[in-house]
């Protein structure tokens, strides 16, 4: 009977409790191998080219900017990264995508999405909660819901400068920057640069729940309001 090699996995420093649901719910999938679990985020460009793992499992509030996922993605491109945070909005999930995330997801996605998301990343395939997704294509493949040049130009929307300052910041011409902006507007769902203002200041970690032994659990307790129906789309 031939045997598969396992899914290497690099677990990344979460608050306790979740840190232990999350980390069950991985070693009770036996195609899926932790190789370095608890890791500071400081850490993590050091541990990912030692152990050379298939995907790493990052907190989105441990980061100091979202372009440190573009540095990790350019510099450890063999491995794919899923991204976990207490209620990602939009506008970060698709920057975080767009600089080469697999997969965004919430604290109160469902187990078994979890565990999805690391295979379909593991295939190199882009993942996104179904609020996050347009209509019809939850699933990404390639390029990602922005292109790299889209991704630069949001967050110097997200901070207000006008098309002119981003122009000169990214020396390319004015209208470039409108045409990169339209379909920034487009693919987000906005229609403003007022929306587009840069994400709130992150909140504070709820107080967890100690994780059950379903398989079919949440793996830590929601931000907030539960809320119905989320989960994910793919091809």
């Amino acid at each position: 009977m031939p045997t598969h090699t396992p899914i290497t996995v690099v677990l990344a420093h979460f608050d306790d409790l979740f840190a232990r649901g999350l980390r069950g719910l991985i070693e009770s999938d036996p195609s899926l191998a932790i190789v370095a679990a608890d890791v500071e985020q400081r850490r993590i460009p050091v541990v990912l080219r030692a152990h050379r793992p298939d995907v790493a499992i990052l907190d989105v509030g441990a980061l100091g900017k979202f372009a440190e996922i573009r540095q990790l993605s350019d510099s450890c491109p063999a491995t794919r990264l899923v991204l976990i945070g207490n209620d990602p909005a939009t506008v970060e999930c698709a920057q975080l995508l767009a600089f080469g995330a697999s997969a965004c997801l919430g604290k109160d996605t469902q187990s078994r999405d979890v565990i999805h998301a690391i295979h379909l990343a593991s295939r190199g395939l882009q993942v996104l909660p179904r609020a996050v997704a347009s209509p019809g294509a939850s699933l990404i493949a390639g390029g990602g819901l922005l292109s790299r040049r889209e991704a630069e130009v949001l967050p110097l929307l997200q901070q207000g400068h006008s098309n002119a300052q981003i122009a000169l910041a990214l020396q390319v011409g004015v209208e470039t920057v409108r045409t990169h902006a339209r379909n920034i507007y487009r693919k987000l769902g906005v229609h403003t640069r007022r929306e587009l203002a840069a994400p709130p200041a992150p909140v504070s970690d709820p107080e967890p729940v100690r994780p059950e032994h379903s398989p079919r659990r949440r793996i830590a307790a929601p931000l907030g309001r539960q809320q119905r129906g989320r989960g994910m789309r793919h091809n």
